[in-house]
């Protein structure tokens, strides 16, 4: 029944600083789209987006609990794992754990875990 997830929904306390990260260290672009009641902002990459809300002011409807820093996501690189970590290093941005071996939904991974600026855990993954 299910195919794939199209987008996720992250909740951030600063807005500029969650763009900055997802945006000049990851790579996604910034994007923006309007409903029929407001302007809204997301983080796109490949096929899918990470949409944003800021706490406090998040629309509706939203998670039962939605506070930064809950979630706990992978992201499959297109590029080399040592890019990924030289990348992490350039911007001073700390990897807690890695390289380590994991599973993915796929199979074996090689992932570094980091976190973004409301702490949320992010997992940088390459396929074996």
């Amino acid at each position: 029944m299910i195919d794939r997830i199209d987008h996720i929904v992250l909740t951030t306390r600063d807005k500029d600083a969650c763009i900055r990260f997802y945006t000049e260290v990851l790579g996604m672009e910034l994007v923006r789209f309007r409903t029929p009641t407001e302007e809204r902002l997301a983080l796109s990459f490949g096929a899918q987006k990470i949409n944003l809300h800021e706490w406090g002011r998040e629309f509706m409807p939203r998670a039962h609990v939605a506070v930064p820093g809950s979630l706990d996501l992978c992201f499959i690189a297109s590029v080399s794992l040592e890019e990924v970590i030289r990348k992490l290093e350039a911007h001073v941005i700390p990897i807690l754990e890695g390289p380590v071996a994991k599973t993915g939904a796929r199979g074996r991974i090689r992932s570094v875990y980091v976190r973004d600026p409301d702490l949320n855990l992010v997992e940088i993954s390459v396929y074996n």
